[in-house]
């Protein structure tokens, strides 16, 4: 059964948190939530990612293409290491679930998230 990704975050720096999420927040109709993960100021706001912070901070999140959201995180990483995928970083916890991070066999960098 081939994995199923539920949905794609696109990810955005931005150098003003606080300006920049009344922006997103009109576009999507939603209200962002906001978090700190590693040093870095975030926030979701429907299908955005946005973050801020001082560039060494910035450089795990900014190196990552978007964010995949999956059911069964285990399972995705294991089927796309199967099919070629990397790990740069393993499942680990976060504030919102568990992630891990892959490199597509194309160079890709993608985080992987779910429950």
């Amino acid at each position: 059964m081939a994995m199923e990704i539920d949905s794609v975050v696109a990810r955005q720096r931005v150098d003003d948190l606080e300006a920049a999420i009344p922006f997103y927040e009109r576009l999507t109709g939603r209200a962002a939530g906001r978090f700190a993960f590693a040093g870095v100021r975030l926030a979701s706001v429907g299908p955005f990612l946005l973050f801020c912070g001082s560039d060494e901070a910035v450089q795990r999140v900014a190196g990552v293409g978007a964010t995949l959201t999956v059911g069964d995180l285990a399972a995705a990483v294991e089927e796309a290491v199967a099919a070629g995928a990397t790990v740069v970083m393993p499942v680990q916890p976060t504030p919102n679930g568990h992630r891990a991070v892959l490199r597509h066999p194309h160079g890709g960098v993608y985080e992987y998230v779910g429950p």
